[in-house]
């Protein structure tokens, strides 16, 4: 289910840089991004490129995007960051995530015509500078049926910015 983005603070902060995040996210040649690796999930093409991966800072994308950098460590609890991309023509298919512990965040920054995701019964499209947030453990999908690549800054935070996070039920793809 989608959450308000005024119980999240930090989350205005995104919003407010949105543009200059935007800007270094013109600035990556799109061989740097990798297919999104969870190929049974999604057909089409997804691609990311990340900032963090479940708390490990990728240096070399950091020093990229600095300003993005900043931006998204300043988010408490936050965990995994990075640019997602969805080709005209792709479909996440309905899946769940893989733990409650963590709230997912898409930040719009080239939406799309005709792109979408749903979350349980309710479905949004992407917004330059909009932010939302939601639980990525109820059912959801999302789609690209327009004829323009959409991007969004994705990022995991914690629920409880100061609780251990398991990692236990997480696949094993994720960590290499």
């Amino acid at each position: 289910m989608f959450q308000r983005t005024e119980d999240f603070p930090a989350i205005g902060l995104l919003e407010a840089r949105w543009r200059d995040i935007r800007s270094e996210l013109e600035q990556l040649a799109p061989q740097w991004f990798s297919q999104w690796p969870e190929r049974d999930i999604y057909a089409g093409s997804w691609s990311v490129f990340g900032l963090y991966a479940f708390g490990q800072k990728i240096v070399e994308s950091c020093v990229r995007c600095p300003i993005t950098a900043e931006c998204v460590e300043s988010i408490p609890g936050m965990i995994t960051a990075g640019f997602s991309a969805l080709e005209p023509g792709t479909h996440i298919k309905p899946h769940r995530g893989y733990t409650g512990s963590v709230l997912r965040t898409h930040l719009g920054l080239v939406p799309a015509a005709d792109c979408a995701l749903r979350v349980g019964t309710e479905t949004r499209s992407w917004e330059a500078g909009k932010a939302f947030v939601f639980d990525d453990t109820t059912e959801h999908e999302a789609w690209n049926r327009g004829e323009r690549t959409r991007v969004v800054l994705l990022l995991d935070f914690k629920r409880d910015a100061t609780a251990p996070l398991s990692l236990d039920a997480l696949p094993a793809w994720l960590f290499v």
